[in-house]
């Protein structure tokens, strides 16, 4: 797997400028505040369709939420081209028969693995109904995810359904800094777990 995944961001960046291009690019978001910096970055050069599509977030109330800060982030955020939004379906059962016997899994570990082809593939198929150039993710935001695994996963899938995947690392950069900036900046809903009840903190 090539780890120079923002290397290689810079110069399909740098080609399409040099041609003249600005190709549709499907986001999968997780959440606002990893969008935050992505948006910040990307709308200068790609038409953005985001798609939040997070069935592993176990609450409705804890869903709701996260979209709301989402749909808010995009009306406010500066950028270049408009930014859409595409919803996905929110059914948590979808995630629970996805894990089913990784319950007792450690964080970052199969059931992580199993949560990130469900919401990539998921962002494949829509990359291919709207006919967008290439997807990515957010997920590569964060420090607690592995972005190498998560590009082999987006890489394999996307060989699948006949799509582009664009490796990232948005840690890169100081990515995930600019993001923790950007969320105090939007006064954005900065959650302490990914969504799942495997691993909301012990009360």
């Amino acid at each position: 797997m090539n780890t120079n995944a923002q290397k290689n961001m810079d110069a399909f960046i740098a080609k399409n400028q040099a041609e003249g291009r600005v190709p549709v690019l499907l986001i999968h978001a997780c959440c606002a505040p990893c969008s935050s910096y992505v948006l910040e970055y990307l709308s200068q050069y790609f038409h953005i369709i985001i798609l939040y599509y997070n069935p592993n977030i176990t609450s409705q109330e804890e869903y709701d939420y996260r979209l709301s800060e989402e749909r808010r982030l995009i009306e406010q955020i500066p950028q270049k081209y408009p930014v859409k939004l595409i919803e996905g379906d929110w059914d948590s059962s979808v995630f629970f028969d996805a894990v089913k016997g990784l319950e007792k899994e450690p964080e970052g570990g199969k059931r992580c693995e199993v949560c990130f082809e469900l919401r990539l593939r998921e962002a494949a198929r829509v990359c291919r109904e709207v006919g967008a150039d290439c997807f990515l993710t957010t997920l590569t935001i964060s420090p607690l995810k592995n972005a190498e695994l998560i590009n082999e996963i987006g890489q394999k899938i996307a060989q699948q359904e006949g799509v582009v995947y664009l490796p990232s690392d948005f840690k890169k950069k100081n990515g995930y800094k600019r993001s923790i900036e950007l969320s105090r900046e939007y006064d954005l809903y900065r959650q302490n777990y990914c969504g799942c009840v495997f691993s909301r903190p012990k009360d």
